[in-house]
């Protein structure tokens, strides 16, 4: 075990993208820290940032093939991995924050009551983009909603699909124009 202690950080990536406990077990202590550190100072969020670290080393031993050494360390590929995370995961936490909803009753004025018209114009708007949406191929829905709800990237729909990144795009595209073209044709 004391070899492992010591080997070099191209190493350590390279065993623990094998899958090798011993060498995993030290590359995530060695890189923990600044991993960590850097996922909170960007989150401002400890259990956030605890789970950019985790994603990140996940991500690194997923991609531990695309490592390059000529193009720096092993820790500064690593840190570019917990950024990236780290920016995904503040996107989607901004995007949840700006879905708008009405007012709660509780938070209207005394006596104020909403409009009701307003309610069942918005239910009857929510009513027939749901039924754009079944129009729409299973493919295509399906990437639409990854990306706009659930805030994942598109590479990230490819990874977790088994779709080359290309494809997902092409999907994302086609359905955000057909969405459009319906909504325009409903417009008076």
């Amino acid at each position: 075990m004391k070899g492992v202690w010591e080997a070099s950080d191209e190493a350590l990536l390279a065993g623990y993208a094998t899958g090798d406990r011993g060498a995993a077990s030290v590359f995530v202590r060695r890189f923990q820290g600044k991993v960590t550190g850097l996922a909170l100072m960007m989150t401002h969020d400890r259990a956030l940032a605890d789970e950019v670290a985790q994603d990140a080393f996940v991500r690194a031993w997923r991609y531990a093939a695309s490592y390059d050494p000529r193009r720096g360390a092993v820790g500064g590929w690593l840190l570019g991995i917990v950024r990236n995370v780290a920016l995904d995961r503040l996107r989607v936490a901004q995007r949840s924050r700006l879905v708008a909803v009405g007012p709660s009753p509780e938070d209207l004025p005394d006596g104020e009551v909403p409009d009701t018209a307003d309610a069942v114009g918005e239910r009857d708007q929510v009513a027939r983009l749901v039924a754009l949406l079944d129009d729409l191929p299973a493919e295509q829905r399906a990437t639409l909603l990854a990306v706009t709800l659930n805030g994942l990237s598109t590479r990230e729909v490819s990874e977790r699909d088994g779709v080359p990144l290309g494809t997902v795009k092409t999907r994302l595209r086609l359905a955000l124009h057909k969405v459009r073209d319906r909504l325009g044709a409903e417009v008076p």
